[in-house]
């Protein structure tokens, strides 16, 4: 169970500077579908939540829940490493970011296939071995690709080198969940560094998952 809400969790905080590429907060109304025996919808919606807060900032992200089950999820790009923070546990778990289970088997771009909070969107669908991910994104909300390419841990570096924007929905298909993710505000706002930090006195230990 623990590592199909990893997964889950993982899925949401990829959807991440220099001037003129987007720096601030994301809200998504996300919403789950179970496709694991003995998990229904409610529970699973319950326990990873339906609105998430994405922060971003020169290559690092922060990925907040309202679940009962993640807490939060931060990429710190100087170490190549995402945390996770589950509720109940004073332990953080990390991932290297160079590390990638997954893999990507081809790529399609559809332009103009959506409109979003106003943007008008493309759609980039990644057929993955572990299913299909299909991102809407605006290039009025960059990204610099150059500042993940060593993060291939769930395909985020995929996606980015040939969409270079903030995703503005996300839906994600596997064979135990498929999860939808539509941002609802777009909010533009100069970020702290610490507020990626990690806490000093955090205990980690790498994932196994």
């Amino acid at each position: 169970m623990k590592q199909l809400l990893f997964t889950l969790a993982l899925a949401v905080s990829c959807l991440v500077a220099h001037a003129q590429h987007f720096e601030g907060k994301i809200v998504y109304r996300n919403t789950y579908t179970s496709k694991t025996p003995g998990l229904s919808n409610g529970q699973l919606n319950s326990m990873m939540g339906d609105v998430q807060n994405w922060y971003t900032k020169a290559g690092d992200y922060r990925s907040e829940l309202n679940g009962t089950q993640m807490a939060w999820q931060v990429y710190r790009n100087s170490e190549n490493k995402l945390y996770s923070k589950f509720t109940g546990s004073n332990k953080l778990l990390w991932n290297d970011g160079a590390a990638n289970p997954d893999s990507v088997l081809s790529m399609t771009l559809r332009k103009g296939a959506a409109t979003i909070l106003g943007y008008a969107c493309d759609e980039l669908t990644l057929v993955c071995r572990s299913g299909v991910q299909k991102y809407y994104f605006s290039p009025r909300l960059p990204v610099d690709p150059d500042l993940y390419q060593a993060h291939r841990y769930g395909n985020w570096y995929a996606y980015l080198s040939k969409a270079g924007a903030v995703p503005l929905k996300m839906v994600i298909e596997t064979p135990q969940f498929s999860m939808e993710s539509v941002a609802t505000g777009v909010h533009p706002m100069k970020l702290g560094n610490t507020f990626f930090a990690i806490p000093a006195d955090a205990q980690t230990s790498k994932s196994p998952y």
